[in-house]
């Protein structure tokens, strides 16, 4: 069976991008990593991404003001020209338009570092430990209207340390995404596949 091409949307690093590519070497994953996005052209992700020899394009929002729909229209056209269709969000950091989401809907999945529906949006490890829990980790969801709140595809826990700090917390917990993130990926391409076969 064919690959589906994926675009994976960024705004920083990129390390889970580089972890979905490289798992998506494997001939028997189900996704190919074809495109990764940018809203910040200085993002380092951008640059990693090129060098495992994955197409990679800033689109900056700043020449879009306010109008995140029409940024995102510009990111749309962008996947559709590139075949792409399939999302995995990783480290997007832009709230997304219920345009946006809507078009994508059940094609789109994100990653975030807690155990959700515990410590959503912003500084989750921050959250974490002022609540004083004793394990964190992150959560794989399908993309839905509203910040973080969609089903739960996977999780990976993640214990709170005495002495810990968010960025202890952070590193251990990015650790567990890199392996969690292809893991969710390959599932919830089966499953897009499933219902377009279906439909």
């Amino acid at each position: 069976m064919a690959k589906t091409k994926v675009g994976v949307l960024i705004s920083g690093t990129g390390s889970n991008a580089m972890a979905l590519i490289e798992a998506a070497r494997a001939e028997d994953y189900p996704a190919e990593i074809s495109l990764v996005i940018s809203n910040k052209p200085d993002a380092a992700g951008l640059a990693k991404a090129e060098a495992a020899g994955v197409r990679a394009v800033a689109i900056d929002h700043k020449p879009f003001g306010k109008d995140r729909e029409a940024h995102e229209r510009a990111i749309n056209a962008a996947l559709t020209d590139a075949g792409v269709g399939f999302i995995a969000l990783a480290g997007y950091m832009r709230v997304l338009t219920p345009w946006f989401v809507h078009s994508w809907a059940g094609r789109m999945i994100n990653i975030h570092p807690s155990l959700l529906p515990a410590f959503p949006g912003l500084n989750p490890q921050r959250q974490a430990l002022e609540a004083g829990v004793a394990e964190s980790g992150c959560t794989v969801h399908w993309v839905i209207e509203g910040v973080d709140a969609g089903e739960a595809i996977g999780r990976a826990v993640v214990p709170v340390l005495p002495g810990d700090d968010e960025a202890t917390l952070s590193r251990r917990t990015l650790a567990a995404e890199h392996k969690l993130y292809p893991e969710c990926l390959a599932k919830a391409v089966l499953v897009a596949r499933a219902g377009q076969s279906a439909d």
